[in-house]
């Protein structure tokens, strides 16, 4: 039986959506790559991991998962919970330990928690309201995307997808880093998550390290570079990844 080319499904973090890897895509779709980027609901760990894991399980054949900030959260549970995912990237991501919670990370170089906004939402439950986050428009550029053209980054401002409480409270379930080959890309000039906190998650992973002088937004600052990371990992995993 030949071995099959993964398909490669993105997930994307905080503040943003699916479209900011629209750069990295279209590289990797050049290269012949199948590439799904689904909304990430950014409400909770527990809720997004068991949406992200059920969505990779409808895919017929071998999942390389990469994930950018907060979403590597959401893909190290998924990934613990589909079988047919048999590698991890992670972009400038947060890389979490089982019991792990995010209000637990605490990063030297970030300024991002000073420069959010909390709003109320509803959570359909007998009028109860709960918060989530957004970066204040102001100050997006800086926290989280400093080397992207200052045109995009105001686009990407108002666009931004809040994120909900629960996704900085809830704790980790198992996490696939463990038995799953992993790569990191750690952007030297991040201040959204902290390339310290970047870093060190990395390691303790024991993933394979790029490291790439850009912000926190480096899929799209750097897309060639991140893309021949994803290239170059969907190519080593595909090695040992049968049809399913």
């Amino acid at each position: 039986m030949k071995n099959a080319k993964p398909t490669v499904v993105i997930v994307h973090g905080a503040f943003a959506d699916a479209s900011s890897w629209n750069d990295v895509t279209e590289r990797l779709q050049q290269q012949g790559f199948n590439v799904i980027a689904p909304a990430n609901p950014l409400r909770g760990v527990r809720h997004d991991s068991a949406y992200i894991a059920s969505f990779i399980n409808q895919i017929d054949g071998p999942v390389l998962l990469v994930s950018h900030s907060y979403g590597g959260v959401v893909a190290s549970n998924a990934a613990a919970k589909a079988s047919n995912v048999v590698g991890l990237v992670y972009v400038a991501a947060v890389i979490p330990e089982e019991g792990e919670s995010l209000t637990e990370v605490q990063s030297k170089e970030s300024i991002l928690n000073p420069l959010l906004i909390e709003r109320q939402y509803p959570t359909g439950s007998n009028g109860e309201t709960t918060s989530e986050f957004t970066i204040d428009p102001a100050h997006f550029r800086k926290a989280f995307a400093a080397d992207v053209p200052e045109g995009r980054t105001k686009l990407m401002a108002v666009n931004q997808r809040p994120i909900g409480l629960d996704a900085f409270t809830d704790t980790s379930g198992p996490v696939a880093w463990k038995t799953l080959p992993a790569w990191a890309i750690i952007a030297t000039e991040d201040v959204g998550a902290g390339t310290d906190i970047v870093r060190s998650m990395a390691q303790r992973a024991r993933a394979r390290i790029t490291e790439l002088k850009g912000s926190h937004a480096i899929m799209i600052s750097q897309p060639d570079a991140v893309a021949k990371v994803i290239f170059d990992a969907a190519n080593l995993v595909s090695e040992a990844a049968p049809v399913r």
